[in-house]
């Protein structure tokens, strides 16, 4: 292992200016503008791979954006890890609260990056982390020092759902095949206190549409006569939680899983400062579930938000319009034991009976995932809990996950493979948000701690 973390010393700087390359490609997948951008992406991840010494490197074609796969078999009785990350990102809107252009890689000094953090969308979720592991995987292969066979399944629609993996998946299992799965879209607790997810919530994600009358009034002619399917809209999101904010309704948590009084006790210790956390959001207190703590409240129960809400008039002065239609985007993450398709029929069902005569409402879902636990006592958890203990100086705290990762689930269904959640972002990295960002002390973390995870888990399978 001596001579691949020697290589990655010498390389250190080339492997982050490839990251930057990679992250000035807009690869959107959410915005059809950018399916050129997202396509540019996908060759760079092939292109990579090749250079980092992957065989049968291929772009498949999915009815949306293109899959990347690449392998490196070296020896039928070696243990295969499946390496699965995406190379698609978030929108990038609103612009004008980006300190930086998004697609314009910048590496900037932060309080929680002393060493920089390098600004852009994509850079922590997934660009980032995915690249650590083709780096990683570089320098052991260049070194002779790789006892594993490695497979690389790289992904562009992370970020809209996932929708064409699930039928590549069953389409190709056999090629797929692995002992194990190892993805890094997660965060650790602290850059001196180091975690593995052991759990992610699901997700249901749906649109919602209130009509009231045929066309756009005037809200003095007929304000006060005619429903206003925004002030509808507002009405029925409002009902949908409880003074306690408990989510009314009906049936929503009626298949959650609790854990029990010593499991709460023992998630809470781990380090967690809502001091700083309210600073760094810049909030004055916080809000949720009452009869449960932030860490709670953010891995272990579900919920349910507003992630978008339009109608009307928003442009700029004044136009006293009375709206025909308002719109809102709702996702409702999931916790184990909820099915996703079950949680969007009841949510569906529910809104449609509370909305009044006077509008019409519709629910278009989206997409969504399934909740799941990883286990903490297999080969693999092991071999990654010491990994990073060999590169952190002490040992991983277990933490349940508040994000959803759809294909987790998909995995041990399909392929029947447990999966290690070994990320190396920040939660404050503002992922999903404007000024997103990765250390670059986490970036070069990562590529040093994933080549012991592979000598560790060769040795222990």
């Amino acid at each position: 292992m001596e001579k691949t973390q020697a290589y990655i010393k010498e390389h250190k700087d080339r492997f982050l200016e490839e990251l930057l390359d990679l992250l000035r490609i807009p690869s959107v997948s959410a915005d059809p503008a950018y399916a050129k951008d997202v396509r540019r992406t996908a060759e760079f991840v092939s292109n990579s791979l090749k250079k980092a010494g992957a065989d049968s490197v291929e772009i498949h074609e999915t009815k949306g954006h293109p899959i990347v796969y690449g392998e490196k078999i070296l020896d039928d009785s070696y243990p295969t890890v499946l390496v699965y990350g995406h190379y698609d990102v978030q929108p990038p809107d609103p612009m004008d609260l980006w300190d930086s252009p998004p697609f314009e890689p910048v590496i900037k000094k932060t309080k929680l990056h002393p060493d920089g953090a390098i600004f852009a969308r994509g850079s922590c979720d997934d660009k980032g982390q995915m690249f650590m592991h083709v780096k990683a995987f570089e320098a052991m292969h260049a070194n002779g020092e790789l006892r594993c066979n490695v497979k690389f399944m790289i992904e562009g629609e992370e970020e809209v759902g996932s929708d064409n993996l699930g039928t590549f998946c069953r389409e190709n299992q056999d090629k797929l095949s692995c002992d194990m799965v190892l993805i890094s879209d997660t965060a650790i607790i602290a850059n001196d206190t180091p975690s593995i997810n052991t759990g992610l919530r699901g997700l249901s994600y749906v649109e919602v549409e209130v009509t009231g009358p045929n066309r756009d009034l005037h809200s003095g002619v007929y304000g006060g006569g005619v429903a206003n399917p925004i002030n509808v809209l507002c009405d029925m999101i409002s009902g949908m939680m409880d003074e306690n904010k408990h989510i009314t309704i009906p049936g929503f948590y009626d298949k959650v899983a609790t854990l029990s009084e010593e499991e709460r006790k023992a998630m809470n210790e781990a380090p967690f400062d809502l001091e700083a956390y309210k600073e760094d959001l810049s909030i004055n207190d916080v809000q949720g579930e009452k009869g449960y703590t932030t860490l709670e409240r953010t891995s272990i129960r579900p919920t349910l938000d507003v992630n978008g809400i339009w109608g009307g008039y928003i442009g700029e002065g004044a136009k006293t319009v009375l709206p025909s239609k308002a719109y809102a985007k709702i996702s409702m993450r999931l916790v184990p034991n909820q099915s996703s398709d079950e949680i969007t029929e009841i949510f569906k069902n529910y809104f449609e009976s509370v909305a009044p005569d006077s509008v019409k409402v519709e629910v278009r879902p989206h997409h969504g995932g399934e909740p799941v636990v990883t286990p903490t006592d297999t080969p693999e958890y092991k071999a990654a809990a010491k990994a990073m203990e060999k590169t952190f100086g002490k040992e991983p705290i277990p933490q349940r996950g508040g994000g959803s990762i759809p294909i987790v689930a998909l995995f041990e269904d399909v392929l029947g493979v447990k999966t290690v959640l070994m990320g190396f972002g920040l939660d404050s990295d503002s992922i999903h948000s404007p000024n997103e960002h990765y250390g670059v002390f986490n970036f070069f973390k990562g590529i040093e701690t994933i080549p012991y995870f592979y000598q560790n888990y060769s040795e222990m399978k």
